[in-house]
C-alpha cells in the first residue's frame, strides 16, 4: 500500500531506520568534551525515536491513533534538526559535516508534515 506522499510505507520504515544508524554513528564519532556529550545525547534519544515511533504508527488500530503517533514521529524530527543546528552553530562540528544528515532530516520532516496533513484531511471527511 502507498502513503499519500508517494513512498511506501515499508520505504519509510526503511529510511528512518537509516536515519537512526547514521545518527548512532554520528554520537559515536562526538568528541568526548561535555558540551558535545551533552548534545549528542539528546540528539540520539529523538533522531533514533523517529523511526520507532513512525513502525507504531505503521501498526496504529485507527486513524486517530496513526495520527498521534505520526505527530510524535514530527516532534521528534523537529527536535532532531534542533539538536543538529545546536552542533553545527555551537561549533562542537563543522556544519559541512552535518549538511546532508540536516538534509535528510528536512525531508523526513516535510514527508511527516505531508503525511499528517492528509491523514487529518482524510479524517474530516
Amino acid at each position: 500500500m502507498k502513503e499519500d506522499v508517494g513512498i511506501k510505507k515499508e520505504d519509510l520504515r526503511e529510511r528512518t531506520k537509516q536515519f537512526a544508524l547514521r545518527i548512532l554513528r554520528l554520537y559515536s564519532a562526538l568528541p568526548k568534551q561535555t558540551v558535545a556529550q551533552v548534545l549528542g545525547k539528546q540528539l540520539l534519544r529523538s533522531g533514533t525515536s523517529i523511526g520507532a515511533n513512525y513502525r507504531e504508527a505503521y501498526r496504529a488500530r485507527s486513524k486517530a491513533e496513526f495520527i498521534a503517533k505520526t505527530g510524535i514521529c514530527l516532534g521528534e524530527a523537529e527536535e532532531t534538526a534542533y539538536w543538529l543546528e545546536l552542533l553545527a552553530e555551537g561549533g562542537v562540528i563543522a556544519p559541512s559535516k552535518l549538511t546532508e544528515l540536516m538534509d535528510e532530516c528536512d525531508q523526513l520532516i516535510a514527508i511527516l508534515v505531508t503525511i499528517l496533513n492528509r491523514a487529518k484531511q482524510k479524517e474530516e471527511r
